[in-house]
């Protein structure tokens, strides 16, 4: 059995490893965030089996799905609560909650050996698994944000932002007036407080607002191009995993 540990907290990786160790199963790799996992997977043959934490340094695992896909069966490790988690167990998924138990682990592995299942790619509906993770009575989206310009404050308006973007590692809105501002926050971080109504996340690099799409085109290999309003300098394209998602966001 092939087994790589994909957990930011490099703690309780190692703790992870360890517990596998006595159970007798080595592990082949660790990796720590979505970046490096996505390299890694993309230039190695997949494992057997897959423990994944859900909040990477650099966003959600999900994202991994949304670029490559995953022939591997995956244990979540996540201190999520369990209710929201029940969605998870569907194709080759199973979870475990933090702090991990021996018992638990040991159970799991054995269920996985069990199963023993083929590679197949992993299916998951990542934006119906993000909004079971908010507590709905919970959820306030963002209606406005503010940028610092010199000595000076602007304030924008939600619904007067083409898209949000990533850029040599900063993150910017692209607005209806044409202009760009640098955010303090990640693509991530901003992902989280937009209403998913109105904003589709069609890549790793790129959000975008609905009423923002001018023209959806036919791209190679089952993609789509996006031609907004304003927004010409970088483009835009849904990847392959996103596409079915973004077919049902905007009808």
């Amino acid at each position: 059995m092939t087994v790589i540990i994909i957990e930011d907290e490099k703690p309780a990786a190692r703790r992870l490893n360890r517990m596998l160790a006595v159970l007798g199963i080595e592990v082949e790799q660790m990796l720590h965030s979505v970046e490096e996992s996505l390299n890694w997977l993309q230039n190695n043959k997949h494992p057997d089996l897959i423990f994944l934490d859900i909040q990477l340094s650099d966003g959600l695992s999900f994202e991994i799905f949304e670029e490559i896909e995953v022939k591997s069966a995956i244990i979540f490790t996540t201190a999520y609560d369990e209710y929201a988690l029940k969605a998870f167990k569907l194709n080759s998924i199973d979870y475990l909650l933090k702090p991990l138990d021996e018992d638990e682990l040991k159970f799991a592995i054995d269920m996985f050996k069990v199963k023993q299942p083929k590679q197949t790619n992993v299916q998951v509906d990542i934006d119906a698994i993000r909004k079971l993770l908010i507590n709905p009575v919970d959820r306030k989206f963002k209606k406005r944000l503010t940028i610092k310009i010199g000595q000076h404050i602007k304030i924008v308006n939600i619904d007067t932002i083409e898209c949000f973007y990533s850029e040599n590692k900063s993150t910017y809105i692209h607005t209806l007036e044409n202009r760009n501002y640098l955010l303090d926050n990640s693509l991530e971080d901003w992902q989280e407080q937009l209403d998913p109504e109105k904003f589709f996340r069609v890549n790793r690099t790129f959000i975008v607002y609905i009423n923002s799409i001018k023209d959806i085109i036919a791209f190679s290999n089952s993609r789509l191009k996006l031609i907004l309003n304003s927004h010409t300098e970088i483009e835009i394209i849904v990847s392959r995993e996103r596409v079915k998602d973004f077919k049902k966001w905007i009808n």
